[in-house]
């Protein structure tokens, strides 16, 4: 039986993600404490992983329940910061300037969350499409290929790339628990998955690869039309508005709807 066997959410963008046992739903229809935080340059530029790979000299950790981000340095440092409190914000924002040499403000939108795509909704990948992808790669394990991709919502009790056919002419749409869902369009991929998450080294020939093997094993069910390119991965999908507001449980069954 499909089931939802993940739900992760990153907090603060760019930085590492956290696993969930449940989400709300928010009412912009992304995942409550998903990017909910960014860091800002002076010209209103996001700093994240496409902008620089020092974000991988990061080890980070957030508790929802308190707010509080733990951040580690490479040499032991550790900061702890209650997101909630504007002045946490502040003495974070300081500490991130001076770790990436360059003046930074955190910011918060507890609405919608920083989310490339604002007018979209979660990322959806299946278990069997992290093992399939790892298995391209000489020494890549699924957990390196998961936070890698940083998806929201993971599917187990399906096969390797089942995310494809939501997307295309006549897709079917499914539910997860009684939350709906309609794919948008694949992932297309950044920089980021081509780098070790833990020591930000670039893996050779990642993509060229990668594109390689994702033409030859696309599925039978995909609709290929709706692929920009082929260096795409993972379900761009958005929830309803009449579902919106609900609650997201890992273990809740998964359920296509023709």
């Amino acid at each position: 039986m499909a089931n939802l066997a993940e739900l992760r959410v990153y907090p603060v963008k760019g930085l590492d993600g956290v696993a969930v046992e449940a989400a709300d739903v928010l009412a912009g229809g992304t995942l409550e404490h998903d990017r909910e935080f960014a860091l800002f340059d002076a010209d209103g530029d996001v700093l994240n992983g496409k902008r620089t790979d020092r974000v991988h000299d990061l080890t980070t950790d957030f508790e929802p329940e308190t707010g509080t981000l733990a951040v580690a340095t490479p040499d032991g440092e550790t900061q702890r910061f209650v997101l909630d409190r504007e002045q946490d914000r502040d003495r974070a924002a300081a500490w991130f300037s001076d770790f990436f040499e360059i003046d930074l403000t955190l910011k918060r939108d507890s609405a919608l969350g920083f989310v490339d795509r604002r007018d979209l909704g979660p990322s959806v990948v299946s278990t069997a499409t992290l093992r399939e992808v790892a298995s391209w790669f000489e020494g890549l394990t699924p957990e390196s290929v998961r936070r890698r991709l940083r998806a929201n919502i993971e599917v187990d009790g399906v096969p390797a790339f089942w995310e494809d056919r939501f997307v295309g002419d006549d897709a079917p749409t499914f539910r997860i628990g009684s939350v709906g869902f309609e794919g948008i369009k694949p992932c297309g991929r950044c920089v980021v998955p081509e780098r070790d998450p833990d020591s930000g080294e670039r893996l050779a020939d990642f993509r060229e690869r990668f594109v390689e093997q994702r033409e030859e094993t696309l599925p039978a069910w995909a609709d290929a039309d709706a692929f920009e390119h082929f260096y795409s991965v993972m379900l761009i999908a958005r929830i309803p508005e009449s579902d919106r507001g609900q609650r997201l449980r890992v273990g809740e069954d998964v359920t296509v709807i023709e």
